[in-house]
């Protein structure tokens, strides 16, 4: 069952939080309860069949269960290994590698368009996320900033239910420290209000704009062909994703709320960015600055320190093609996917060129007009970055 997306999962949601709350009333809503209610309502999110072949199927929920075990001794191996390792950069770079096969497998899996585990191999609803969610504790760990894991707290960062099949990509240390805090009744009810404004927020965007886009606009033009159809289809199919995605995640982060896990926004008005960087930093805000902290920097570092390069600019651009192709990589390996990542790469790399350029000629000013063409401009390139990824350019 999708998360969120019809009125049943919402039913079972509030007969499984009630309980959850009445506990949180009492001050008792630890770990223990919260991996509880988060197996229910795993049990309910991923309670289907998913071919593994043209004669074998498996229950979703197993796929959870051997996805969790499986990282779960990864990094807790690693964190034994790493106490004991006098370096262990070596050994990082082979168990990152590991904890993201499953992730590789089912992309390598439906490589074409409509295709099902065309290998053999099928994933489950979210495994993007969770896989990024154990790529964090890995590096958590070879940085020295995690030191113990627990099963349970492990498991409860990896599937905590409001967040798992979309976001957004929490950081474990972060998540710890919500679960270690104790809420009072005022801080209970204050939660509540945040879950509300959320909530309410998600139904706006979800079933009510979403839904309006798709139906009066971008349905109408998924079948229709030439220059005027394919620009309208870039406007209604980059709203329709804004509104439909920020929705999810509205109604995430208004539960986790609720079970007093303050997750973190993922939109703040991406539309309203005045450059490309500043969109990056108000779109999918985790899995932006999840690349830029875990991949961008790290290879920057890396690169500065071995003298890679003789030029002190091309560690940053070869490190945001790399981080933005993972990017499209992450959603899929489908070619709209990784021109995607690399349009973006493009963009940001133009962006400082353009920039230092700029502060030589002086030509860009501050005033309203330029800040409201800056921002026109930075739309419609985002703009025609969705319809790359949306597959309509090349009849995908």
């Amino acid at each position: 069952m999708t998360p969120y997306a019809s009125l049943t999962y919402w039913v079972i949601a509030a007969y499984a939080l009630v309980p959850a709350l009445i506990i949180a009333w009492t001050g008792r809503l630890g770990r223990s309860w919260l991996l509880i209610l988060t197996a229910v309502m795993l049990l309910v999110q991923y309670g289907g069949v998913v071919p593994l072949g043209s004669d074998v199927a498996v229950r979703e929920i197993w796929l959870v269960v051997g996805f969790g075990v499986f990282q779960y001794a990864i990094a807790s191996t690693f964190l034994a290994v790493r106490s004991l390792a006098s370096s262990s950069r070596r050994l990082h770079y082979g168990v990152l590698p590991l904890a993201l096969v499953p992730l590789i497998a089912t992309r390598l899996s439906t490589v074409s368009p409509g295709e099902q585990a065309t290998l053999g191999l099928a994933g489950f609803l979210g495994i993007s996320y969770a896989t990024f969610r154990a790529a964090d504790v890995l590096f958590g760990i070879q940085d020295g900033l995690i030191r113990s894991l627990s099963p349970r707290s492990y498991l409860l960062y990896l599937f905590f239910f409001p967040t798992v099949s979309s976001g957004p990509i929490d950081r474990y240390r972060r998540f710890i420290v919500d679960l270690d805090r104790r809420r009072t009744r005022a801080e209970l009810r204050a939660d509540a209000d945040v879950c509300v404004h959320y909530v309410f927020t998600g139904l706006l965007y979800k079933f009510v704009l979403a839904a309006l886009v798709e139906q009066t606009w971008l349905a109408p033009l998924r079948e229709e062909t030439g220059f005027l159809a394919t620009a309208s289809f870039m406007y209604a199919y980059t709203f329709h994703l804004f509104f439909d995605f920020a929705g999810y995640s509205a109604f995430a982060i208004g539960l986790s709320y609720l079970l007093g896990v303050h997750t973190p926004e993922d939109f703040r008005r991406p539309f309203l960015a005045r450059n490309i960087r500043e969109f990056w930093d108000r779109w999918h805000i985790s899995l932006s600055h999840f690349f830029r902290d875990h991949v961008y920097m790290r290879f920057v570092m890396h690169a500065t320190r071995r003298r890679w390069f003789r030029s002190k600019y091309a560690a940053s651009y070869l490190g945001l093609l790399l981080s933005f192709g993972l990017m499209g990589a992450w959603h899929g390996l489908q070619g709209q996917y990784l021109l995607y990542g690399l349009y973006h790469a493009a963009l940001v790399v133009g962006q400082d060129l353009f920039s230092r350029w700029d502060r030589r000629r002086g030509v860009r000013r501050d005033g309203l007009v330029w800040r409201m063409t800056a921002t026109v401009m930075t739309f419609h390139c985002v703009c025609f970055g969705f319809l790359i990824f949306s597959g309509r350019l090349n009849g995908s």
